[in-house]
């Protein structure tokens, strides 16, 4: 099921429909984590398989670990999902790499052959996998001290809203709001609808319908010249933005719907004016840990400006490599990287211009080249290879290529993502707005509501994009 598509509806309503006749907090919990398995399920039984093994055996270490705070427990413990991610994620891009080498070296004979490791990803992995390690490494830090039960452990990893491609959540964050779960609330579900059809207006009508125009000019880059590659990779910047912020806001509507408040994963990114910032934007969750359990692990700012800026460097590589299984992640990792290096390397020779009118000139000068930057690192996140990545890049650059797509197309999709970007631009105020007339909806009779709310998705459902899956889930 997909947040977007009708049987998601029809599956929301009976849940709400069961919950709402729950008597005390016990029965809720039991709902919520029935329902979420039967989510998880939807997409393939099989994957309850994986789901349920590794659940259990982290809860054996988590018990371990909030009893001794053992270090050699953490260690098998990391070793063993890491191992299990890394064989299900990469093993066949290990193998694929062993091949492409020994052919370059002259040598065709290797046995080798990746087709049996081409299996389909388990939905979410990274994910659950990610909120497991955190609560164990928060234990042993002794950053997380209170007993989680054995059900509260299935509902944190397995709650629906959150769990196939995040918000990526503390236990602090959620576990505690599971444990004290209550009655359906007016406000939380008129929030939690306004918030959820947010997402819902950026999934449906922006990122589904520039799904279709992002597929077909990064299908062959042989195609594009200079404005069609530039029209290509503004498609995608805009539709991964709206498809994954977009899922992110649903995700947070449906969570405020049961009582449940999850935290903000994307604040306007395409306003960043350097990679610090963008990334203080862009799905901050993940930025967070891979802040808080990545590059503070290996040593944060500790060691001096040498390491400071080796760890950057590490963590953003592996960060594009938690992406995906494939060279052309490894190396949108190291292009962000390199971007923070040098730009906390150059900083203090940055200038401080101190007119008011230099300053805005400085920051919209600052906002051009981070927003090229991340235009361009996007085409290494997009392209299906490195190689047709780098003849993107070139065709952007004007070095390549000649145009196959009639100038009346591109004129008409600029103007549709021109104004797409206005939109961008003024999310803030729009979503203030809106926020802001929630209360024009204290005085409207609740089934009037209903059939508003009702009519609205309909309408998204029916005229929107194909309702895709989402870009995260793929990951």
């Amino acid at each position: 099921m997909i947040f977007s598509q009708p049987v998601f509806f029809v599956f929301l309503a009976a849940l709400l429909a069961v919950y709402g006749l729950c008597r005390n907090q016990n029965e809720r919990a039991v709902t919520l984590l029935v329902g979420s398995l039967v989510f998880y399920a939807s997409w393939k039984p099989a994957y309850l398989i994986l789901l349920v093994l590794s659940v259990s055996l982290n809860y054996l270490f988590y018990s371990a670990l909030a009893r001794s705070r053992s270090k050699p427990v953490l260690v098998v413990a990391l070793v063993l999902n890491l191992v299990l991610l890394g064989s299900i994620k990469y093993l066949g891009m290990l193998i694929d790499t062993a091949i492409a080498i020994a052919t370059f070296a002259g040598r065709s004979d290797t046995g080798l052959d990746s087709g049996w490791t081409h299996w389909a990803l388990p939905l979410g992995i990274s994910f659950y996998t990610f909120h497991m390690l955190s609560v164990m490494i928060d234990v042993y830090r002794g950053e997380w001290t209170t007993r989680i039960s054995f059900r509260a452990w299935w509902l944190y990893i397995s709650f629906f809203p959150h769990m196939v491609a995040g918000p990526i959540l503390r236990a602090s964050e959620l576990v505690e709001q599971l444990q004290q779960l209550g009655p359906l609330q007016a406000r939380d579900i008129k929030l939690g609808a306004l918030i959820f059809m947010g997402g819902l207006i950026k999934k449906v009508l922006f990122a589904d319908n520039f799904s279709g125009l992002a597929d077909t000019l990064f299908a062959d880059p042989t195609r594009l010249d200079g404005a069609t590659a530039w029209l290509a990779v503004t498609a995608f910047s805009l539709q991964i933005y709206f498809d994954f912020s977009g899922y992110s806001e649903m995700a947070i509507g449906l969570a405020r719907v049961f009582g449940v408040t999850l935290p903000r994963n994307f604040r306007y990114p395409y306003l960043s004016r350097s990679p610090q910032e963008f990334w203080q934007r862009w799905h901050i969750t993940l930025s967070r840990w891979l802040r808080d359990y990545l590059y503070v692990s290996l040593g944060g700012n500790r060691g001096g400006r040498g390491r400071t800026l080796a760890n950057l460097m590490i963590t953003m590589v592996l960060g594009g490599l938690w992406h995906g299984a494939a060279w052309t992640f490894v190396i949108w990792g190291f292009l962000h990287g390199s971007w923070l290096v040098a730009h906390r390397a150059l900083r203090p020779w940055l200038p401080r211009p101190q007119a008011k009118l230099a300053q805005a000139a400085y920051a919209l000068l600052a906002w051009a080249c981070s927003m090229t930057i991340v235009w361009v690192t996007w085409v290494f996140f997009r392209a299906a290879t490195a190689q047709g990545a780098i003849d993107i890049c070139l065709r952007m650059a004007g070095l390549s290529g000649s145009a196959a797509h009639p100038p009346e197309v591109r004129s008409y999709v600029w103007l549709l993502t021109g104004l797409t970007c206005a939109l961008v631009l003024l999310e803030a105020r729009i979503v203030d707005f809106a926020a802001g007339r929630l209360q024009f909806w204290a005085g409207v009779n609740p089934l009037a509501r209903g059939a508003v709310y009702a009519t609205a998705i309909l309408l998204l459902v029916m005229f929107g994009g194909s309702t895709q899956r989402f870009i995260y889930f793929d990951f």
